[in-house]
């Protein structure tokens, strides 16, 4: 199992929210702080978690009937639209330009500048974004930043 990926969130936790994620996320960026860091690239890892609001549409979405007609305890899918949901592509196209933007110092600043990003949808209730520098240290995986940040 890879350790970087988020615990799943408890079942009960968020009846009304579907969970969009983005998972290990390699890309070559320009950060650091110290001055070997300037001038050259640095894999990082990214990881998003998003909690979005579910948004059901018309009658049906109200109330389902299994095939003897009978209610059942949830709502229907809906429409089988992509404007209907978070577009994950968006969010990947997004953060690799937000990774490419130019050199970013901290860790921190990206992970904030990603939040953003993810936030701009309302729709999006909760984001948690990790950051990973994979490079750093030979005897360790990453070092990193994990984020949370709610849409006001």
């Amino acid at each position: 199992m890879n350790e970087s990926h988020f615990p799943a969130p408890p079942a009960a936790a968020a009846p009304a929210l579907r969970r969009m994620f983005v998972r290990d996320m390699v890309l070559e960026a320009h950060i650091g702080v110290h001055a070997h860091e300037f001038g050259r690239t640095q894999r990082v890892r990214i990881n998003l978690d998003l909690a979005v609001r579910e948004e059901h549409d018309g009658p049906a979405a109200q109330m389902s009937r299994d095939v003897a007609g009978a209610q059942m305890s949830r709502g229907g899918v809906g429409r089988d639209d992509l404007a209907r949901v978070v577009d994950y592509e968006r969010i990947v196209l997004g953060a690799r330009a937000a990774v490419a933007a130019g050199h970013v110092q901290l860790v921190e600043t990206l992970a904030e500048r990603l939040a953003e990003l993810c936030l701009a949808d309302a729709r999006v209730v909760l984001v948690r974004v990790r950051v990973e520098k994979l490079d750093v240290f030979a005897d360790m995986d990453s070092v990193g930043v994990e984020i949370e940040r709610r849409n006001s």
